[in-house]
């Protein structure tokens, strides 16, 4: 990044700091800097990936009674395991809740059970404005050869997202769900919303971001709430405040240069709380484990890459590079693993072991 973005990010950030101090925790709930700094101490340092099992193209595909798969989700978790991970960042879908209420209640808590028997933990995320934005229940389509995350879907979607007559049935959803794993110590942390703004939206996804805080502090779970940063454009500045303002644990994302990694790391440590990268790992632009991983190490930075086992997802695949012909690129993009337990590349997952061989 310039040095004049992040001046700007300086700036703002700066301002989030001085708001935060007059009285913000007690007029939204948030969680104080002591208590989430001692909350955070309590914990390993956090180390995992995003998963969606390898035989699921989306979350959907994921969560929904015919194509959940708990033998594929517990031999994935246990490769992660095998490596120390001890957190994985999971996507829900607000439609796979709406068909079944109880039984996608059921799932999750089976999900969890086979997490907690591999030693991982779980930051379930609620919304998200990447990528498809018409989602429907029911059987998913097949992926699209070479092209990265070709069946992903948003959730709630889009117009959805922004007609306030869904808000009613989607702060039940919100609720409901935060409200039976409250309590839960197998769940981490909520991550409200992903990425609010993307796909063109920007502040047209203000009000259900605002919401989705609101409906959460409501159910005053035990585990802490966040809504990761993401874009450092002046389009998102207005979310950007939401988020830091109303997080108890700064998270963010970040694919580029260990350089500007570090700067990001450096501006976001204003605000006195942990910090979580919560997406990372693009290999082809210079973001990977063995120049990312260390820095986050060094800096007690949660680290959550993108992608597990290569699947359905095309993850392997870079967001704007198609290979049509569904060729295996030069170099994977995202993923660790092989579908069968290799590891894509050995001597990360050394590194890995290395990392993590002291917590």
């Amino acid at each position: 990044m310039k040095k004049k973005m992040f001046l700007a990010i300086s700036i703002v950030l700066s301002i989030n700091v001085c708001l935060s101090q007059i009285n913000i925790e007690s007029k939204i709930g948030k969680w104080s800097i002591e208590k989430v700094n001692d909350w955070y101490k309590n914990h390993k340092w956090i180390i995992g990936a995003n998963f969606i099992p390898s035989n699921a193209i989306n979350q959907l595909e994921m969560w929904q009674a015919d194509t959940f798969d708990p033998e594929t989700i517990d031999r994935e978790l246990g490769y992660a395991e095998g490596i120390n991970f001890n957190t994985m960042r999971v996507y829900l879908h607000s439609l796979a809740y709406k068909a079944d209420p109880k039984g996608f209640k059921r799932r999750m808590d089976d999900y969890l059970k086979i997490a907690d028997k591999h030693g991982i933990k779980t930051i379930f995320v609620i919304f998200d404005d990447v990528w498809g934005p018409t989602p429907k229940i029911g059987k998913q389509p097949e992926p699209k050869p070479g092209i990265h995350n070709s069946g992903w879907v948003q959730d709630p979607g889009d117009p959805a997202s922004k007609d306030l007559k869904n808000f009613p049935e989607l702060e039940v959803y919100v609720k409901d769900v935060i409200n039976t794993f409250k309590n839960d110590e197998r769940v981490l942390m909520w991550d409200l919303y992903n990425e609010p703004g993307n796909s063109g939206k920007f502040s047209a996804s203000v009000p259900l971001l605002e919401k989705v805080f609101i409906w959460a502090r409501d159910v005053d779970p035990v585990q802490p709430l966040t809504a990761g940063i993401w874009q450092w454009s002046k389009n998102f500045q207005q979310l950007n405040v939401i988020q830091a303002l109303n997080s108890d644990v700064i998270t963010y994302h970040h694919y580029g240069e260990p350089e500007d990694h570090r700067e990001v790391i450096n501006l976001l440590k204003t605000h006195g709380r942990p910090l979580i990268c919560t997406e990372y790992m693009a290999r082809t632009r210079n973001s990977r484990f063995s120049n990312i991983l260390p820095l986050l190490k060094n800096e007690n930075v949660g680290a959550i890459n993108w992608g597990l086992v290569a699947g359905k997802s095309n993850t392997i695949y870079e967001w704007d590079t198609p290979i049509p012909s569904g060729e295996e690129p030069i170099e994977w993009f995202h993923d660790i693993f092989r579908k069968d337990g290799k590891p894509y590349r050995q001597d990360e997952i050394n590194l890995i072991k290395k990392l993590t061989s002291g917590d």
